[in-house]
């Protein structure tokens, strides 16, 4: 019998043969853990993170909102670092996960802060 881990890493791998990102759209990954929710601009080509930003930020740690609202919040933080280094597309890379709740919200922050995918 399967175990919703593996097939989790079966779905990610999937994904991932599919889903790559560049330099100029890099891939928006999603990782959730029980406790946090960790998202990254990664390009692929180079194998380099260009930004990052997770729930465990002090900015977003000290609001005492729940998980999916704090997802929120770090799809906004991306938003803002992503129009910095001059991004404005990304490729949403959901590891996995279903496409709701926290990951959900964290493309709708992400959006919202002028990310386009």
């Amino acid at each position: 019998m399967e175990t919703k881990a593996i097939r989790r890493q079966k779905i990610k791998y999937r994904t991932r043969k599919k889903v790559s990102g560049s330099a100029q759209k890099p891939r928006l990954s999603v990782f959730r853990s029980n406790a946090d929710t960790y998202v990254q601009l990664i390009d692929d080509e180079n194998g380099v993170t260009l930004a990052a930003a997770s729930t465990r930020d002090k900015d977003i740690k000290a609001q005492k909102v729940t998980k999916t609202e704090k997802g929120k919040l770090v799809g906004v933080v991306i938003a803002r670092k992503a129009s910095e280094l001059g991004l404005t597309t990304v490729v949403f890379d959901r590891g996995g996960n279903l496409y709701h709740g926290r990951v959900k919200a964290v493309a709708d922050g992400a959006r919202e802060g002028g990310l386009q995918f």
